[in-house]
């Protein structure tokens, strides 16, 4: 009965040792197998940086088209990325998702057009703004003369100070020239006449002295008028001349007028012969003797000439 006994025990023990290798066996097998599948499946996950790279560079010099981005990403896979379908970088055109698809395929219709047919679009769009400039550019020159005149006087308006461009045009050109003639400013007799040669007398100096004007005798309050067309240079104070006008004629003469009262004209202004610059004023002290008068003076690139020989009669 003991050797029966021990013969069951050994059985019973090589079958659990028989049973626990098996289980060890297919353990190990099914182990080794998972093993090679999660390698497998890593290799394919695993994004290949040097193609990339390579593809890079080639599209340096030949541009992918949208097949063959198309091709790299499906090689790359969307399951196991951070990948976003509506997502899409700046200047990134080529890359196709349901967004841009359509944009796509126009920009590669817009690259087949002929370079002939987009340099003569870009030549007539040249055109046409050149020649809408120039519209405008007309409209405003149209404008602006139209603007200065009133049209229910017919009158020229007063020019702005900034349009000097358009001030020009309607300035009077001054040319007095040698034969020209200067009509007197006032009807009187000579007090003092011109004198660059010698000396003469001034009775309220008391002294001899040469003169480069003329003197001529007026009443206080008497109408002064322009001897000539000139434009007026200066409006000053002289304390022996008292209230002075100075006229441009042009080709460097210049007319002077002293003594005078209510001055009519501005600096810059024109006048025509005859206008009215001024009247009379109360003589001052260094002519109290000689009465009220008007100092009368032309001159030629600052030259004294006698007026004398230019006046009418």
């Amino acid at each position: 009965m003991m050797r029966r006994n021990r013969t069951g025990v050994r059985k019973e023990r090589i079958i659990m040792l028989a049973s626990s290798a098996l289980v060890l066996t297919a353990l190990t097998v099914t182990g080794v197998f998972v093993r090679s599948s999660h390698q497998k499946s890593n290799e394919n996950n695993v994004l290949d940086f040097s193609a990339i790279e390579n593809g890079v560079e080639e599209s340096a010099e030949n541009t992918l088209t949208g097949e063959d981005m198309g091709t790299l990403f499906t090689e790359v896979g969307t399951d196991d990325l951070d990948y976003d379908p509506f997502f899409q970088e700046a200047n990134s055109a080529n890359v196709e998702n349901e967004r841009n698809i359509g944009k796509t395929q126009d920009n590669s219709d817009k690259t087949e057009e002929e370079p002939a047919e987009k340099e003569a679009d870009e030549q007539e769009g040249v055109t046409e703004t050149s020649e809408k400039k120039k519209e405008q550019e007309t409209k405003q020159k149209d404008s602006a003369e139209e603007g200065m005149f009133d049209e229910s006087s017919e009158t020229i308006k007063e020019m702005p100070e900034d349009t000097e461009a358009l001030a020009t045009t309607v300035q009077p050109i001054l040319d007095f020239g040698d034969e020209d003639r200067l009509v007197w400013p006032i009807v009187g007799d000579i007090l003092i006449n011109y004198s660059m040669d010698k000396t003469i007398y001034f009775p309220t100096l008391q002294q001899y002295k040469y003169h480069p004007a003329i003197v001529i005798a007026a009443t206080e309050g008497e109408t002064i008028t322009a001897a000539a067309e000139g434009r007026v240079t200066s409006v000053s104070y002289d304390r022996e001349l008292g209230n002075m006008v100075v006229m441009d004629l042009g080709n460097g003469y210049e007319l002077t007028y002293g003594q005078l009262d209510n001055i009519t004209v501005s600096e810059g202004s024109y006048v025509t012969t005859g206008d009215i610059i001024g009247s009379v004023a109360s003589p001052t002290k260094y002519y109290s003797m000689e009465g009220a008068n008007i100092y009368f003076k032309l001159t030629r690139n600052g030259e004294p000439v006698n007026p004398m020989s230019r006046l009418n009669g």
